[in-house]
C-alpha cells in the first residue's frame, strides 16, 4: 500500500506540472495576442469544480477539477472541449480567437506543446547539471549479460558481451537497447571469440508479444544488507558472503540464482506438500574459504538479503557538467529522447503494440517504489516529451489537429465551417476516450491475469 501511495503522489505531482505547464503556454500566447481567456483549470471538472476563484479585474477564473485525466483552458470564440455552441452562434468579438489572424491562432495552439518541449529541454539539462551523467561500458561487464527466451530464440546466449550494433560501438548501458532491437545484426563476445547475431525485423513485436526484457547484465550474488530475522541470518549468513550454489547447482550470477528459485516456485506449486522446497542448501564463500549451509526461505521464497548493486563489480563512468554546459548536453539529450519515441511509434501500430499500451497504471509503475527525486525527473521530463509528441499529432481535439486545419485554413485562403470543426472535435474525442479506456483496460488485464 505504501509503495502505491508512494508512485500515485509522484504520478500526480507530475502531471499536474506537466499540465499546468502546457495549458499556460496556451494562456501565454493568448494572452499576448490579446485574446481572452475564460478557464484555466487544472484537471477536468465534469458537474463540478473542486476549487475555483477569479482576481478581481481578471476575465479568467482559475480553478482544479476533481478528474485527474489532464486539465484545459478555455479561450473565448474557439470550438474546444467545452463545445460551447452557443457562443460560437454569437458576433465575433474583437478578443475572440476566431477573430485573429491565422498566424496569431497558430502559435496559440502549439504554445502547450512548445513548452512542454522546453521544459521537458530545461529538465533534462539540470538533472546532468545536478547529478551529472553515469553509465556502464558493456564491454566491461565480464560476465556478460541473461537474455531472455526470446532473445535467446534469435541467437543470443546467457554470458554473451554485447560489443557492437551495425559496426557501432556499444557505449551506454543501459541507453543501448534501443540501437540492438533496431539493428540488423549485433557483434557479441563469447568465450572469448566474437560472434555475430542476425536480428530479425519483427524482434521488437516478439518481445513485446511475450512482455518481456531483452536482457539484464549479470553479476556475482554478494550479500550486502542481510534482514535479521530472515532466512540467511538464521543460518550464518554474513554480509560480503558470496553465494555460489543453490541445491548443488551451480549459481555463478545472481541471476542464475534467482532462475533456480523460480524452479522452486514452479515445483512446489506441483507438489502436493507445499512449501517443503523452501528448505535449501546454499554454498557460500567467505575470504576465500567455501562451506555449505542449510536455509529456510520464506513463503515468497526469499532469504531476506539484498545483492550489492553493479558498481561493485563494473567501472561506472560518471560525467560532470557545469551550469553553461549542461544546458547544450540537456537539449541533445532531449532531442534524442523525443527521435527515439517517435522511432518506437511505429510499434503501435502492430497487434503486440496495440495490446503493449498502458493506462495510468502503468504510467505510475515507471516511478520509483521509494522517492528518488533524481528517477522522478527524469520520469517528469520523458512525460513531457511524450506529451508534446502526442499532442502534437493531426487527431481532431488534441492540438495537432486544430494546427492541421489551421495550416489548410493558411494554404486554401479559407476556414473550416464551424460545423465541420464542431463534428471534427467530436470525433476526436471519442477516439481519444476509446483510445484511453483501452489503455487502461490493460493495464486492469494486466492486473488480474500477469
Amino acid at each position: 500500500m505504501e509503495t502505491f501511495l508512494i508512485r500515485a503522489l509522484q504520478l500526480i505531482m507530475s502531471l499536474s506540472l506537466l499540465v499546468v505547464i502546457h495549458e499556460g503556454g496556451h494562456f501565454l500566447f493568448a494572452r499576448l495576442f490579446k485574446v481572452r481567456v475564460e478557464k484555466f483549470c487544472l484537471f477536468f471538472d465534469p458537474w463540478f469544480t473542486l476549487f475555483k476563484f477569479k482576481p478581481k479585474n481578471s476575465d479568467t477564473e482559475y480553478g482544479i477539477g476533481w478528474l485527474p485525466l489532464g486539465g484545459y483552458v478555455k479561450i473565448s470564440g474557439m470550438i474546444d472541449e467545452s463545445m460551447d455552441k452557443e457562443q460560437m452562434k454569437q458576433p465575433v468579438k474583437p478578443w475572440e480567437f476566431r477573430a485573429k489572424p491565422a498566424g496569431p491562432r497558430l502559435m496559440i495552439m502549439i504554445g502547450g506543446v512548445l513548452f512542454n518541449f522546453l521544459l521537458a529541454l530545461f529538465i533534462y539539462s539540470m538533472i546532468l547539471f545536478t547529478w551529472g551523467e553515469s553509465y556502464i561500458l558493456p564491454k566491461d561487464m565480464k560476465m556478460g549479460m541473461q537474455f531472455s527466451e526470446v532473445a535467446k530464440q534469435v541467437g543470443f546466449q546467457n554470458g554473451d558481451i554485447l560489443l557492437s550494433a551495425d559496426g557501432n560501438e556499444l557505449v551506454r548501458y543501459p541507453k543501448m537497447y534501443r540501437q540492438i532491437v533496431n539493428a540488423k545484426e549485433v557483434g557479441v563476445l563469447r568465450n572469448g571469440q566474437k560472434a555475430t547475431i542476425q536480428i530479425p525485423k519483427d524482434f521488437m513485436n516478439r518481445l513485446m508479444a511475450a512482455n518481456t526484457y531483452l536482457s539484464e547484465f549479470r553479476m556475482p550474488y554478494v550479500m550486502d544488507s542481510i534482514m535479521p530475522n530472515g532466512g540467511f541470518a538464521k543460518a550464518g549468513l554474513h554480509r560480503g558472503d558470496s553465494v555460489i550454489a543453490l541445491n548443488g547447482i551451480s549459481t555463478p550470477a545472481f541471476n542464475d540464482f534467482l532462475s533456480e528459485v523460480d524452479k522452486l516456485k514452479a515445483g512446489a506449486a506441483k507438489d502436493s506438500v507445499k512449501g517443503a522446497s523452501r528448505n535449501v542448501t546454499v554454498t557460500y564463500v567467505r575470504a576465500g574459504v567455501t562451506d555449505t549451509v542449510a536455509v529456510q526461505l520464506d513463503s515468497l521464497y526469499k532469504g531476506g538479503a539484498t545483492p550489492y548493486g553493479p558498481e561493485r563489480f563494473f567501472k561506472v563512468h560518471d560525467k560532470k557538467y557545469g551550469f553553461f554546459e549542461s544546458f547544450p548536453a540537456g537539449i541533445a539529450l532531449g532531442v534524442n529522447t523525443l527521435k527515439g519515441y517517435v522511432s518506437d511509434m511505429k510499434y503501435v501500430f502492430s497487434k503486440e503494440g496495440a495490446n503493449s499500451l498502458g493506462g495510468f497504471g502503468t504510467i505510475g509503475s515507471i516511478f520509483p517504489a521509494q522517492w528518488d527525486w533524481h528517477r522522478f525527473w527524469e520520469m517528469t521530463a520523458f512525460l513531457s516529451i511524450i506529451l508534446a509528441f502526442m499532442n502534437i499529432l493531426p487527431i481532431p481535439a488534441l492540438d495537432g489537429g486544430h494546427v492541421l486545419f489551421l495550416l489548410y485554413e493558411i494554404v486554401a485562403r479559407r476556414k473550416p465551417s464551424e460545423k465541420f470543426m464542431e463534428y471534427a472535435q467530436m470525433t476526436g474525442m471519442v477516439l481519444l476516450i476509446g483510445l484511453l479506456i483501452w489503455a487502461n483496460f490493460n493495464d486492469i488485464l494486466r492486473y488480474f491475469f500477469k
